[in-house]
């Protein structure tokens, strides 16, 4: 009776188990990582800059009306910022953005959240740190995007291209933008400024995957509209390979 009883609770408990992981994650239309360099040459200016324009792009009607075109009308979106090896965090983990209120809310989080470090640039420690968080991620989407944003070369870490094609092999899409600086850092020029230019490093190094594409911002001042112009691209999932946006530099 005692072995027939075990039994019974072992089946129950199983049961509940396979109930429990039965249980769909939500669909979204898209997965996407915004994974922002926050390394040294990126001053507190320059970051501020940044921050803000996240923020503001996530919230504008343009951005709004790509994402609430989609089957599901929402997408998941983490924040994530980046410097050296070892130095990535997640500032504001899976959201759900559908309408104004979930957009406006992640914004307020990306303004009011701490700057988490200042490193060296491993854009191949941020590619990785980025796809553990698709793992993690409460929803589901057929599209997973990494959005990486800085202004230098990989200085640190293994090698990014190795990093990539490890990520586009996990079906991931990997799309840059790029801050372009009018003037090389000194103690490094190469670093902000590599021979044929950063948007060139990046096409060649960063981007892949269906659609991928390079957006330019000519400088921090224009960053804002860039990550609008990239969004609805990306969202809208209407990239072209290889291709590169370039905003003009603000009046």
């Amino acid at each position: 009776m005692r072995r027939v009883l075990k039994m019974c609770v072992t089946i129950a408990v199983l049961a509940c188990a396979m109930g429990s992981g039965a249980v769909a994650a939500e669909e979204v239309d898209l997965l996407l990582v915004l994974s922002a360099d926050v390394s040294r040459s990126v001053d507190a200016a320059k970051f501020q800059l940044q921050r803000n324009g996240y923020a503001q792009a996530i919230t504008t009607p343009q951005v709004l009306k790509a994402i609430q075109s989609g089957p599901h009308g929402s997408i998941g979106v983490a924040f994530v910022e980046w410097s050296g090896v070892g130095a990535q965090k997640v500032v504001i983990d899976w959201t759900r953005i559908s309408d104004n209120k979930s957009a406006q809310d992640f914004a307020s989080q990306i303004v009011e959240a701490p700057r988490p470090f200042a490193d060296r640039t491993s854009i191949s420690g941020a590619i990785e740190f980025s796809m553990a968080q698709f793992e993690r991620a409460p929803f589901q989407a057929s599209r997973r995007t990494i959005d990486v944003s800085g202004d230098g070369t990989n200085n640190s870490g293994r090698d990014v291209v190795l990093a990539r094609d490890e990520a586009l092999a996990k079906g991931a899409t990997i799309n840059g933008l790029v801050i372009l600086s009018d003037r090389p850092i000194p103690w490094n020029p190469d670093h902000t400024n590599p021979p044929g230019g950063l948007e060139k490093y990046y096409r060649d190094n960063v981007i892949g995957g269906p659609g991928a594409f390079v957006t330019v911002a000519e400088n921090f001042e224009s960053f804002g509209q860039a990550i609008i112009n990239k969004l609805i691209a990306e969202i809208a999932s209407v990239g072209h390979p290889r291709y590169a946006l370039r905003l003009p530099p603000p009046r």
